[in-house]
């Protein structure tokens, strides 16, 4: 199965690079250049085990998410419910470990994923790794630029402040 994954180093404790990768619109279209819309469904308003969210990429492609792992401020984990034709399967995970440098974070991100139809499976899954590969790290060098954005570190504070 297909792997990918992007490493950065981001100048913010675990807690709130955490809390970056988890804010919602307005704020998170500031960060990340992947998604076009994101929101939260079956009621939920707010990430958790369980929880599924509803995204349009950039490509326009939609994919219905559910978290499978809820543990801030170490990692998170998503699957796809429901997508695009040609993944057969898509999940990923996101981690958040105290970098050497006191008050950094270094933010690992991996998203593995198998394409259909099996016969072609060995040529979408090259081309998948290239496309999610360039998605993968231009998003984290969003998100790294987002952990240093003023307004979405407000954005992420509040959120932080209000789950305690």
């Amino acid at each position: 199965m297909p792997v990918v994954e992007a490493v950065a180093t981001v100048p913010v404790p675990p807690e709130l690079a955490f809390a970056v990768s988890q804010t919602t619109a307005p704020v998170r279209y500031r960060w990340d250049p992947f998604v076009r819309k994101q929101h939260f469904v079956d009621g939920a308003t707010r990430p958790g085990k369980g929880v599924r969210t509803f995204t349009r990429s950039r490509h326009g492609l939609v994919m219905v998410s559910e978290y499978v792992s809820w543990a801030p401020p170490s990692h998170v984990g998503m699957k796809m419910v429901r997508g695009p034709w040609f993944f057969e399967m898509f999940a990923g995970g996101w981690r958040f470990a105290p970098a050497p440098e006191p008050g950094h974070t270094i933010a690992t991100w991996r998203y593995s994923f198998r394409c259909r139809p099996a016969l072609l499976r060995p040529v979408a899954d090259r081309i998948g790794r290239w496309l999610l590969g360039r998605d993968i790290r231009r998003r984290i060098a969003g998100y790294a630029a987002g952990c240093a954005d003023p307004e979405v570190l407000a954005a992420a504070r509040r959120s932080v402040t209000a789950d305690d």
